[in-house]
């Protein structure tokens, strides 16, 4: 390995559907000598868009990881690591995922169309990882290219700091220099402007560099100094450089890279990974220091399950180094595993390696105990130690499932199993009431490709029906509960009696249970049992036949018998004293609300707002947004998830195609009376025998 933690650049590579970057992905690695010919989305020859389903959709479905080490300034050597990630919005999951493991999210700007929607949703979502921040106008030779337009719309989205780094001139067909250089002319005007302009904004930062150039000038500051400048409002999101480029033409992309070389932060300059560790006194930070002879510690950013390496673990090394041979333990577990093989990731391909140095992204293979955000370490001093969970969006979007052909019930659950390791946005829940498989995603389109992995790499098809809408049950009151079980038939017979009370928890607080009896009389060996009832109608329901929430059991009271009492019988009083209370408690059914935005075109706001209506949808606001050019208004609404069924095919015929949605869970709310009826005489409940 020829190169140390201060010479790697972990860049990701995200924005809005169609801003090209794939094609910009490709054209790095071509230009940084790892590709004599870049391939195009178009034929199917890209590194990155390598899956069938890929090249057959004409777009990425998951992130795609490859380095190149171009030479930088002074023949020092530069390990890059890439990650090409989805713009479309029902494949965030991944995408969301790869921010963990860079220092730089690159994030990519049509410029024919200009800030849209998903670049919003992705800045704000590199900025809540700490991310240092750059942008990348891409298409600048195309004949609606509006360079000067898109750099209004960013630095009108995300502030002043949106600067450039270089410019476009002659209309898109080269870049010029304007961090660097001083003099020249550009198609957004005077070089020196820009120049000036954001040699401000970097010595701001700094007191001592802003004292230096304010007595000398540019001449005043050391090299040094101007880069530790830039550094320090790179990780503070006091500056975010723009880039301009043309990664079909090749325009821009050696300035790009050159960029990448000498402005973009290494491990040890970014900001420090979100590592915590539980003390036992809650969580607390846990610095690294990148130190390649300390413990080992890396996070598990993706899984996948290739069909002749076996299950793939790939991670960002953050301290310690990974050799082959080495010993790593994961998470908590007791029983560490040897690395056997150790890779590099270009695209599909598989290059051995023998080390991870801290800073570098690397993968091993057939782990069965590896999975997403899995820790990795050597010490048992590191057992409680986790990176910050990523925020996915919840998957509301629910389809039940079952195997086409008997017998296959076991290969499909093995196969949903795997599907839902490599996307942490794709959910599989069992249902043991109902017997029903449901899988979860983010949007209809998110599911039905989904369905396909299923048929093409598992060979199993599947029927489908709606699922059930997730609705739950609580209480609205403060109640007491009892019940006696008493069974006698011959020889040894069954006793318990149970006294309780249930009250009403905040909306999200869950469950709770405690035990307030005195004088035992219910023996502490019964309570078990006793919480055991009362979970079975926690889970199974009390009125509709839906898991109950945001309630209290308080077990006050209750008897029982030296010889007849047993665990079965204090089962069936909790069941019973807990229904009977559940009963005068005012139960409700809640059902889940979502936050539901709709992109419309202008000329059918009226038409979407009348369909929301119809689906008892509170409108919470409009904005014409950063989007406003392109004559697109966004509604934000709240919705009940139970109403949105049909809404992606309505949304489509009323805008014609140009609509756009998308939803995260809310929170629960009660249903309306009529629905609540509706809901409880539909639920048969089975009767037990006790």
């Amino acid at each position: 390995m020829s190169y140390a933690t201060c010479d790697i650049r972990n860049v990701a590579l995200a924005g809005h559907p169609g801003a090209g970057k794939t094609t910009l992905f490709e054209a790095l690695l071509h230009a940084g000598g790892a590709l004599t010919t870049a391939g195009t989305v178009e034929r199917g020859t890209t590194v990155s868009d390598f899956d069938p389903m890929e090249k057959a959709r004409g777009h990425s479905m998951d992130i795609a990881i490859a380095s190149i080490d171009p030479t930088a300034d002074g023949g020092r050597s530069i390990h890059l690591n890439l990650i090409d990630t989805p713009g479309y919005p029902e494949f965030r999951g991944p995408a969301l995922s790869a921010l963990a493991a860079v220092e730089t999210a690159l994030i990519v700007v049509d410029a024919d169309t200009g800030v849209a929607h998903g670049t919003v949703r992705l800045m704000e979502r590199a900025a809540e990882r700490g991310l240092c921040r750059v942008i990348v106008v891409n298409k600048i030779d195309h004949e609606q290219a509006n360079c000067a337009r898109v750099m209004e719309q960013l630095r009108e989205a995300f502030g002043s700091g949106v600067l450039p780094l270089n410019l476009p001139a002659d209309g898109g067909g080269r870049v010029v220099d304007c961090f660097g250089a001083s003099s020249g002319d550009s198609d957004l005007g005077p070089v020196a402007d820009w120049h000036q302009r954001i040699l401000d904004q970097v010595v701001e930062v700094d007191e001592g560099v802003m004292e230096h150039f304010l007595d000398g000038g540019e001449a005043g500051l050391s090299p040094q100094e101007l880069h530790d400048a830039f550094e320090k409002s790179l990780r503070e999101g006091h500056l975010v450089p723009v880039c301009f480029a043309s990664a079909r033409t090749g325009v821009g992309v050696k300035e790009l890279l050159h960029a990448a070389q000498a402005l973009f932060p290494d491990p040890t300059e970014g900001n420090p990974p979100q590592l915590l560790r539980h003390d036992g006194q809650g969580e607390q930070p846990l610095q690294t220091d990148a130190d390649a002879g300390g413990h080992v510690i890396a996070e598990v950013f993706k899984i996948v399950n290739d069909p002749f390496v076996g299950k793939l673990g790939v991670f960002r090394v953050y301290q310690g180094t990974v050799r082959r041979d080495t010993q790593l333990f994961v998470d908590e577990g007791r029983k560490s595993f040897k690395v056997g093989h150790l890779f590099r990731l270009r695209g599909k391909e598989h290059v051995e390696v023998d080390e991870a140095i801290p800073g570098d992204i690397a993968a091993v293979a057939k782990i069965d105990e590896l999975h997403f955000d899995a820790l990795l370490h050597d010490s048992h001093d590191e057992d409680r130690v986790h990176l910050a969970p990523t925020r996915f969006p919840r998957p509301m979007f629910g389809l039940a499932v079952q195997a086409a052909s008997r017998g296959q019930e076991q290969k499909l659950a093995l196969a949903l199993q795997k599907l839902a390791e490599e996307d942490p946005a794709f959910l599989v829940e069992h249902n043991t009431e109902v017997n029903e498989t449901v899988i979860r995603g983010l949007s209809e389109l998110h599911l039905r490709v989904m369905l396909e992995r299923l048929k093409e790499r598992f060979a199993v098809e599947v029927t489908t029906r709606p699922p059930r809408i997730a609705y739950r049950e609580t209480v609205s009151a403060r109640a007491e509960g009892h019940h006696r079980h008493k069974k006698q038939t011959g020889g040894a017979g069954q006793f318990g009696e149970v006294f309780l009370r249930i009250e009403p928890l905040p909306r999200g607080a869950g469950f709770e249970f405690a035990d307030e009896v005195k004088g035992g009389t219910i023996p502490g060996q019964f309570m078990p049992a006793v919480e055991k009832g009362v979970r079975q109608v926690l889970h199974a329901g009390a009125i509709s036949g839906h898991a109950m929430q945001d309630l209290r059991v308080v077990v006050y009271d209750g008897k029982h018998h030296p010889v007849d009492s047993k665990e079965i019988a204090f089962v069936a009083a909790g069941r019973k004293a807990f229904l009977d209370a559940v009963a005068k408690a005012r139960p409700q059914v809640l059902e889940p609300i979502v936050d539901l935005e709709v992109g419309t075109p202008e000329a059918q706001l009226g038409d979407v707002t009348g369909s929301l209506a119809t689906r008892r949808a509170r409108i919470v606001g409009t904005d014409a947004g950063s989007d406003g050019a392109r004559g697109e208004t966004v509604v934000k609404a709240q919705v009940p998830m139970s109403e949105l069924d049909g809404f992606a095919a309505e949304l489509k015929s009323l805008t014609a195609g140009k609509g756009r949605y998308s939803l995260d869970f809310s929170h629960y709310e009660p249903v309306p009376p009529p629905v609540q009826q509706k809901l409880v005489e539909a639920y048969k409940p089975r009767h037990e025998e006790d």
